[in-house]
């Protein structure tokens, strides 16, 4: 059943990459129960808009869980406290009246704040340009169905590409890693014929430039699996560690 909370927002206010940020406390009334996080915040911008105040700046696009762009950390979880969805797919009706919702950026050396709330996640754009990706000449494309993949395998490929690269896991790990980002990505082609010609190029290029833009290292505290909004299995790092070991020893 629909009904308005009157909630109180901690927001992180940060001007650019180099300035000093701070929290910023805001009330809002009469907020519906059957609005979205994102909403709540047009809600909240409006209201600083009207007072004369510069607007929180936030990221987001599709609004459907799609683009992942709505990255923010709420009340100490990246996306919020439910599982499974994004920020934009996080409804109001999940806090209760008289709340205290503390909002912020992602924290990561490699995701620098732009302004606010919004962060520079073109670090993972580097890593696919670097191999997260087919060149090489198959041919036309034939029917789907006349490809010999198992059903178990084209079933975990798309488990991994369900990946919308939001940068939830680099948030959540201690250690700001981007293993479970990676590992998806690689798996989904690793997985696949197409994806063979290239996979040991591929998994050194794309682990070289992780350390390269200074994300952590991996030491399976399970926190990125945790909080992927998309239910991407740690058991995909599993799979990039062989598949880097394997091109090692080709090397």
């Amino acid at each position: 059943m629909e009904k308005n909370i009157n909630i109180t927002l901690k927001v992180w206010r940060q001007r650019g990459p180099q300035e000093k940020g701070a929290f910023e406390t805001h009330q809002l009334e009469n907020i519906s129960t059957e609005s979205s996080f994102l909403e709540m915040l047009d809600v909240l911008n409006e209201k600083l808009v009207k007072g004369g105040q510069e607007p929180v700046v936030f990221d987001h696009d599709c609004r459907e869980g799609i683009c992942g762009m709505c990255s923010l950390y709420i009340n100490g979880h990246p996306h919020g406290k439910d599982t499974e969805v994004t920020t934009c797919q996080l409804h109001m009706r999940r806090f209760n009246d008289g709340d205290t919702i503390t909002i912020e950026p992602w924290r990561s050396a490699a995701f620098p704040v732009i302004r606010d709330l919004m962060v520079d996640r073109s670090a993972y754009d580097k890593i696919m340009q670097a191999g997260g990706y087919t060149s090489v000449n198959t041919g036309g494309i034939p029917d789907a169905n006349a490809i010999p993949i198992p059903k178990t395998i084209a079933d975990e490929a798309m488990d991994a590409a369900s990946c919308i690269g939001c940068g939830a896991c680099v948030a959540a790990c201690k250690n700001g890693s981007a293993m479970l980002f990676v590992s998806a990505k690689v798996s989904q082609l690793a997985l696949l014929p197409q994806g063979k010609v290239e996979a040991a190029k591929r998994v050194k290029a794309m682990i070289a430039k992780m350390d390269e833009l200074g994300f952590g290292n991996c030491t399976n505290t399970r926190a990125c699996e945790a909080e992927c909004p998309k239910g991407v299995s740690i058991s995909n790092i599993a799979r990039l560690n062989r598949e880097f070991i394997c091109a090692k020893l080709k090397d």
